[in-house]
């Protein structure tokens, strides 16, 4: 991704009790965001977690949800507008409260 992007993550943290349906959030979420969003999206990457930094021990996110953006303020108005409609879907693929992180790229 380019230097300078806002990169906006989305982290679904593990542990017990929490499910997610990856295959929801790749094929039904994850477009749904990218085409409401619409061209204000530069870039889309999902991740998901593998393991911790110790061996043997279980990631800190399950999933990792990146959207890249020009500017904040492109993603606060893309975003505006269809916010309701994407926290809605949550429930149809995760029990897990995302945490929702804002980046500038820098290299």
């Amino acid at each position: 991704m380019k230097k300078g992007a806002i990169k906006v993550s989305v982290l679904y943290p593990s542990g017990n009790g929490k499910t997610f349906d990856m295959d929801y959030y790749c094929n039904k979420h994850a477009p749904m965001v990218k085409e409401l969003l619409g061209e204000a999206v530069i870039g889309v990457t999902v991740e998901q977690g593998l393991a911790g930094g110790v061996p043997d021990s279980e990631p800190t996110y399950q999933v990792m949800g990146n959207l890249y953006f020009e500017s904040v303020e492109a993603y606060q108005n893309s975003l505006a507008p269809n916010a309701e409609k994407i926290m809605g879907d949550i429930p149809n693929f995760t029990n897990i409260e995302p945490i929702i992180q804002i980046s500038k790229v820098l290299i």
